[in-house]
């Protein structure tokens, strides 16, 4: 049977460098843009999870050299629990961020639960660590080494995790899809965004859906870093380019994963409202996803029913509130 979807925001912005002295990033914004541009009246999710903005800080934290490490972790055990709770309810969990760095807490509540493997579809490789880039001179930004330290590459505190231990997932079960054939590649299967426009996204499917049986993976993260479209349909990102994807290619994507069953949830990642100041592409990106997860309102997962409405009241001022 399909999973109700639930809604978990994490308004962070603590992997991102400050786009100008003194000036955080805008990430933290996107789950109040995208909730205001009806992603919750989309998706008619069983709840709304609203976790806490957390504080950005510009200077160095004690003992780390990646940017609001400690910081970091304190808010990713309180995703991950967040996530292991709808999990453990036989929810969806769409995690709206923030920047990339949310994974980790994804993951991390996923793991809780068992073994689980990950589609990291991103227009980056975001595999920077300490054994392909300096950290002495510079602070590492999380969002920019996300996948790095999800398989185990990297300071301890980003790296080692209660109840799961390290890594939270081994290269063999991790899918990166729709990077520009980055310069820092990482020792996982791989599809660049050239060779997805080249063989289309029927057969990028396929392949994935292949990969997965083949390793086993019953259980997989799907990582959304929406920089893997084309930079002329979303500029609104830390880090456009080109080429790559567009809407209807995403949803399509990612609708096709969610179809097998296999996918448990989702983060969305790096929407930039204050790069968007008329807002003109929240309500694109809501439509987006709101085809991307139709297989799940409308139960057509494998082996699914059609849900009925949900509606799981909760309202506690922990941080919850009903959708």
């Amino acid at each position: 049977m399909a999973a109700a979807v639930e809604i978990v925001t994490a308004p962070w912005n603590l992997g991102l460098r400050p786009p100008a002295p003194g000036h955080e990033p805008g990430a933290w914004r996107a789950p109040d843009a995208l909730l205001a541009a009806g992603l919750a009246e989309r998706l008619r999710p069983a709840r709304v999870v609203e976790l806490d903005r957390p504080p950005y800080e510009f200077d160095p934290q004690p003992a780390t050299r990646i940017r609001n490490g400690v910081t970091l972790r304190e808010h990713t055990l309180l995703l991950g629990d967040a996530v292991r709770d709808a999990l453990a309810a036989s929810r969806f969990p769409l995690v709206v961020g923030g920047d990339c760095s949310v994974l980790l807490g994804c993951l991390l509540g996923a793991r809780r639960r068992g073994r689980c493997g990950l589609v990291h579809l991103d227009g980056h490789s975001d595999f920077r660590h300490p054994g392909n880039h300096d950290m002495s001179t510079s602070l590492g930004s999380a969002a920019g080494m996300d996948l790095a330290l999800a398989t185990g590459r990297g300071e301890l505190l980003l790296t080692h995790w209660p109840e799961v231990g390290r890594p939270l997932v081994p290269d063999e079960d991790v899918i990166q899809i729709g990077d520009r054939e980055d310069e820092v590649t990482p020792p996982v299967v791989r599809f660049t965004a050239q060779e997805i426009l080249r063989m289309g996204i029927a057969e990028l499917g396929e392949r994935v859906g292949r990969r997965l049986e083949l390793r086993g993976l019953d259980r997989v993260w799907l990582h959304l870093d929406l920089d893997v479209l084309d930079e002329r349909v979303l500029p609104a990102v830390d880090s456009p380019g080109r080429p790559g994807l567009d809407f209807a290619q995403l949803a399509g994507l990612v609708a096709g994963l969610v179809r097998t069953g296999r996918v448990v949830g989702l983060d969305v990642t790096v929407y930039d409202p204050e790069l968007d100041p008329d807002g003109a592409h929240a309500a694109p990106l809501v439509d987006c996803l709101g085809s991307a997860l139709a297989p799940l309102t409308t139960g057509e997962t494998a082996g699914g029913t059609p849900l009925e409405t949900a509606g799981e009241k909760t309202g506690e001022k922990t941080g919850e509130k009903t959708a």
